[in-house]
C-alpha cells in the first residue's frame, strides 16, 4: 500500500481540519478508498498510487483557498473537490474583499466562486443577471454592491423593487394601506439593508429618498439614472414588466436582477419575463448572465438538501 505525508507548516492544524477534525472526515467522504489518519500537524493517506496523486491535488488547492481566505467550510470543500479545476471555484482575488463593513463590525464579502463572479460582473458591465435557487445569497450580494456603490459615491441612491406576486395569498384580504400590504414583499431587501447600515442612517436614507424600496408598478414611466437597481424575484415578472423594467435604465445606472425560474409564482400559461430576457439578452454585449447553484448554498446545510430532494422530483415530472 503506497503512503502519502503531508505536513501543515504555514496553516494551523486544528483551524484546518475544523472542530472535531469534521473537515477530515470530509475529505474520507469524498475519498472512500483511501485511509486518512490527521494527527498533530501531520495528514498520512494511505492507498492507490493513482489516487493518492488526486487528493495531494486537492489538498494543495484546499490550503490555497484557506490560505488567501483564512477559513474552510463544507461549501468550499466540497466545491474544491467536486470541481474540475481552480477555475470552476477561483474568482479574482479583488471580488473576495470585503464589501461592506456593516453592523456591529460585520464584515460582508462574497462567500463562494459564483457570488465572486456577481462582483466581477458588476464591476465590468452595467446590467447583471443572477440566477439561481433559494440560499445562494444573490439578494445578499447585490445589496452589498448596491450599498458599496452609494458609500463610494459611485451612484446618488439604490433602488430595490420587487414584482408584487401574490404567492397563493390575496393582497386585498391583507390588513393595512398600500405600503403595509406591499411590506412583506419586500421584507428579505429591509432584512439585508439592516444588516449593513445602522438603523437610524437606514431610516434617514428611506425618507429622504437615497433608498427607494417599491414595487414594480412604482417603476413605470420613471428614468433611473446615478442609481444602483435591483429587481429581485425577476422570475415573477410579465413580459410586459420585465420591458418596462429594462428601458428604465439612465445615466450612470447599474442594473442587477436576481431570480429563481424554478419558484415561478405567476399564473400558469403566463411566461416569466426572466426566462424570455435570458433568451433574448444572452449575446448581448454589456450584459452579464451569472449563474449560482446548490454549492453557493449559505443558509442551514439542510437547504442544499431540500433544493437536490425538490431539483429530482421535478425531473421526475417533466414530460
Amino acid at each position: 500500500m503506497n503512503e502519502l505525508i503531508i505536513e501543515l507548516t504555514e496553516i494551523s492544524p486544528q483551524d484546518f481540519f475544523g472542530q472535531h477534525n469534521e473537515n477530515i472526515e470530509l475529505l474520507k467522504k469524498y475519498f472512500p478508498k483511501l485511509k486518512i489518519v490527521a494527527r498533530g500537524s501531520k495528514i498520512k493517506v494511505y492507498g492507490d498510487e493513482e489516487l493518492l496523486e488526486e487528493f495531494d491535488k486537492r489538498f494543495d488547492m484546499l490550503t490555497g483557498q484557506f490560505t488567501k481566505y483564512n477559513k474552510l467550510d463544507e461549501n468550499m470543500i466540497e466545491r474544491v473537490l467536486t470541481s474540475n479545476g481552480r477555475e470552476d471555484y477561483a474568482a479574482s482575488k479583488s471580488s473576495g474583499e470585503v464589501l461592506v463593513h456593516g453592523v456591529s463590525g460585520r464584515l460582508i464579502k462574497a462567500q463562494t466562486v459564483n457570488q465572486r463572479k456577481m462582483v466581477d460582473a458588476c464591476g465590468k458591465d452595467d446590467m447583471v443577471f443572477a440566477i439561481g435557487p433559494a440560499g445562494t445569497g444573490k439578494t445578499y450580494t447585490g445589496v452589498a454592491l448596491a450599498v458599496k456603490a452609494l458609500k463610494e459615491k459611485q451612484v446618488r441612491r439604490i433602488i430595490l423593487t420587487r414584482p408584487a406576486v401574490e404567492a397563493g395569498e390575496n393582497l386585498g384580504f391583507l390588513p393595512g394601506d398600500l405600503k403595509e400590504k406591499l411590506d412583506p414583499y419586500m421584507q428579505p431587501l429591509y432584512d439585508a439593508l439592516r444588516d449593513m447600515i445602522p438603523a437610524e442612517k437606514l431610516a434617514k436614507y428611506i425618507e429622504d429618498g437615497t433608498i427607494q424600496i417599491a414595487p414594480m408598478a412604482f417603476m413605470r414611466g420613471r428614468t433611473l439614472d446615478n442609481a444602483f437597481v435591483i429587481l429581485d424575484e425577476a422570475q415573477n415578472t410579465t413580459h410586459a414588466q420585465m420591458k418596462m423594467f429594462l428601458t428604465r435604465m439612465g445615466k450612470n445606472a447599474k442594473f442587477l436582477l436576481t431570480g429563481d425560474p424554478g419558484q415561478i409564482d405567476l399564473p400558469r400559461r403566463v411566461i416569466s419575463g426572466l426566462k424570455e430576457a435570458l433568451l433574448i439578452l444572452k449575446n448581448v454585449k454589456g450584459i452579464s448572465i451569472i449563474y449560482l447553484d446548490d454549492k453557493d448554498v449559505i443558509r442551514h446545510s439542510l437547504v442544499k438538501k431540500v433544493i437536490d430532494a425538490y431539483k429530482n422530483i421535478e425531473h421526475q415530472n417533466q414530460f
